[in-house]
C-alpha cells in the first residue's frame, strides 16, 4: 500500500513521540520528523509564480500531512495556521488548536453547543476578579487562559487568599496574568477523568487519581483505567465536536450534577494511559492521521 508522507512536527522526541514514531513503523507509513526550533518559514515564497507548497520552509517538501506535537502551544500554532494557507493539511487542524489552547475560547465552545462546564466568570482587572470571586464563593479557582500541566493554577479558599493572589499577578503584569479567569470550585472525588477522543469515538479513559486536588500525571496523579460509559462517551464527543474535533484530549470531573468538561486538549499527553487501559492510543492516531490525508 503507498501510504502518504507524515511530517511529524515537534520540540524533542519524548515518549509519546517515540510510541507514535513506532506505530508509523509498524504500518510501513514514511514520515519525517520536523523540529519546531530549526524552521525558518518564508511566508511570501510559496505564492511566488513557478514555488511548489513547501518552498518556503524545505523541511516540509514532499511531506503530504502534518501530525502537530509542538510542545510550545504558540510554536505549533503559527507553524499550523502557516501550512494551512500553504495547502498543507494538519491534524490537529489550526482553528482546533486556537480553540484548546485558550480556555477562555474553550470554555465559549462547550457553553455554545450546551456542554456541561463548570460556571467561569472573566475579569480584567484585580477589583473586578475579586468581585467575582466572591460571586463565585469559597473556595474557587484561578486559571491562566493559557497553559498546560496544571501549572500556574490556584485554589483560592478565602479572601486573604485572594487578595494575595491577585496582587502577585497584578505585579507579574505579563499578559498571562492580566486576563482573571475565574472557575467554580467542584467538590468531587478524589480524581478526575481524562478521556481520548479520535473523530467521533471516545477510545478510551482514565481515573487521575491524587491526594492534592490537581489530579494531572505530570504533577504526580497515578492513572488507572476508567470504562467509558454511554453518558462519559456522549459527553467527550459532545465536547470534541464543540472545539471542532480530531485528536483530543478531554478532561472531565464527576460532580454532584453529572459529568462537567474541564478542558479539552488539542496536542493531547498519553504516556500514561496505554498500560492502564490496554489500549494502543498511538496507533488508533495514526490511523487518524491517514484517514485525514485519504480525504484531501
Amino acid at each position: 500500500m503507498n501510504y502518504p508522507t507524515v511530517g511529524v512536527l515537534l520540540s524533542r522526541v519524548r515518549a509519546e513521540e517515540k510510541l507514535i514514531v513506532e506505530a508509523l513503523h509498524e504500518r510501513g507509513v514514511p514520515y519525517r520528523l520536523i523540529d519546531d526550533r530549526e524552521l525558518v518559514f518564508d511566508l511570501a515564497l510559496p505564492f511566488l509564480p513557478g514555488k511548489g507548497r513547501a518552498a518556503g520552509a524545505p523541511a516540509f517538501d514532499g511531506i503530504d500531512i502534518v501530525l502537530e506535537r509542538c510542545l510550545s502551544f504558540s510554536r505549533g500554532q503559527n507553524a499550523l495556521h502557516v501550512l494551512e494557507q500553504w495547502g498543507i493539511p494538519t491534524v490537529n487542524r489550526a482553528a482546533v488548536v486556537d480553540t484548546c489552547g485558550d480556555k477562555l475560547a474553550t470554555t465559549q465552545a462547550l457553553l455554545r453547543d450546551g456542554v456541561p462546564t463548570p460556571r467561569t466568570l472573566l475579569a480584567f482587572t484585580s477589583e473586578a476578579a475579586l468581585l467575582a470571586i466572591e460571586e463565585l464563593g469559597y473556595p474557587c479557582v484561578l486559571k491562566p487562559t493559557v497553559g498546560s500541566w496544571g501549572r500556574l493554577l490556584a485554589r483560592v479558599n478565602d479572601r486573604d487568599a485572594a487578595e494575595a493572589i491577585l496582587e502577585h499577578k497584578e505585579v507579574l503584569g505579563s499578559y498571562q496574568h492580566s486576563i482573571f479567569y475565574i472557575q467554580e470550585y467542584v467538590k468531587k472525588p478524589d480524581r478526575d477523568i481524562r478521556a481520548f477522543v479520535i473523530g467521533d469515538n471516545t477510545i478510551a479513559a482514565v481515573y487521575r487519581h491524587s491526594d492534592h486536588w490537581i489530579t494531572n500525571t505530570a504533577r504526580g496523579g497515578t492513572a488507572t483505567n476508567c470504562p467509558v460509559t454511554p453518558e462519559l462517551h456522549d459527553i467527550c464527543c459532545r465536547a470534541a465536536r464543540a472545539v471542532g474535533g480530531g485528536l483530543l484530549a478531554i478532561d472531565v470531573v464527576e460532580s454532584e450534577r453529572g459529568l462537567l468538561v474541564i478542558e479539552v486538549n488539542g496536542t493531547m499527553e498519553f504516556r500514561n494511559s496505554v498500560g492502564p487501559t490496554g489500549v494502543n492510543i498511538p496507533a488508533l492516531m495514526v490511523d487518524y492521521v491517514l484517514e485525514e490525508a485519504a480525504r484531501e
